[in-house]
């Protein structure tokens, strides 16, 4: 233990694994390197087809970029505890270096979040408003809303890491996963949590909670605007190009509010629950996010098979 200034701070707190599943980590390893790995090419594959296609060059696959990038770091931010955990049993983590790991996990499921909203947006301006939808998603549009996107995530959360550093720890020093969680780092302390708690629950309410809402009212106004078309084939072809979306909306969002759950109100969930949650919630959609979409968008796929083909010649 260090003491530093008139608080108490762990030098290092202890990451588990699977809990009662220790002695099979090994064997538990072979999923987690399928899904980093899937996690990892798909997102560089979206990246690399979209730079190289220039009929790709448009708000739905811009935003779809910013999505991959977003996916792709928050793979590599749980890839090294992870696998380091499950592959040599390495438990410590700086308490510094664990606020960095969470501060930037954090910051990317915010991201995330406010990149699904931006999605559905340009769905809802497509469907509803096509001939103007060149017009008011352009390429400087769509760039500012990016900034603002990563704007809004690094600074609502800033103060996150210095309110847990102001915090005096004394007894245990388990994290629950094998990565830094905020509600996680903060139940270890030893002092008053309120002003964490209720910082925690208004920026997670002021931004992710209001994406979803938002989400859920473009929705809402595509569903509208589609059941006005005339013909079904017109309907079918509109609620196509929203399945992806939808999909990796409900991927990311019902684990991230299920472990939200667990954290604050899930005292008596047995552990094993809450671990299987946090690894959903964090590395299933970045390796599924990849699949979805080259299943679903027809422009990719081919531009897929036409880079494939080309190489191949």
């Amino acid at each position: 233990w260090e003491f530093n200034g008139s608080f108490h701070q762990p030098s290092a707190f202890l990451m588990m694994g699977i809990p009662g599943l220790e002695a099979l980590h090994p064997w538990i390893s072979i999923p987690f390197c399928a899904l980093y790995l899937t996690a990892l090419l798909g997102n560089c594959v979206i990246l690399f087809i979209i730079r190289r296609t220039p009929s790709l060059h448009e708000p739905m696959y811009f935003f779809l970029s910013m999505l991959a990038i977003t996916d792709l770091c928050l793979a590599l931010c749980t890839l090294p505890t992870t696998l380091g955990l499950l592959w040599f049993d390495v438990r410590s983590i700086a308490f510094d270096a664990c606020l960095a790991q969470m501060y930037f996990i954090h910051i990317l499921s915010f991201i995330e979040s406010s990149v699904l909203l931006a999605m559905a947006f340009d769905r809802f301006v497509a469907i509803s408003h096509p001939l103007r939808h060149p017009a008011i998603l352009t390429r400087s549009t769509v760039l500012k809303i990016g900034l603002a996107i990563v704007l809004k995530g690094t600074i609502s959360l800033l103060p996150i890491p210095f309110l847990l550093k102001r915090l005096s720890y004394c007894g245990r020093t388990e994290l629950s996963h094998s990565f830094c969680f905020h509600p996680d780092i903060m139940n270890l302390a030893c002092a008053d949590i309120k002003v964490n708690v209720f910082y925690g629950m208004i920026i997670l309410l002021s931004t992710v909670g209001m994406d979803f809402i938002f989400i859920v009212l473009s929705y809402i106004l595509i569903i509208r605007t589609v059941l006005s078309l005339t013909t079904k084939e017109e309907c079918l072809k509109a609620l196509n190009t929203c399945v992806s979306h939808i999909c990796a909306v409900l991927v990311f969002f019902i684990p991230m509010i299920g472990l939200s759950m667990i954290h604050r109100f899930g005292r008596d969930v047995p552990p094993l629950v809450n671990t299987l949650v946090a690894y959903t919630y964090l590395i299933i959609p970045p390796a599924l996010n990849p699949i979805i979409y080259s299943i679903k968008s027809t422009h990719i796929r081919e531009a897929l098979l036409r880079a494939l083909c080309r190489k191949r010649g």
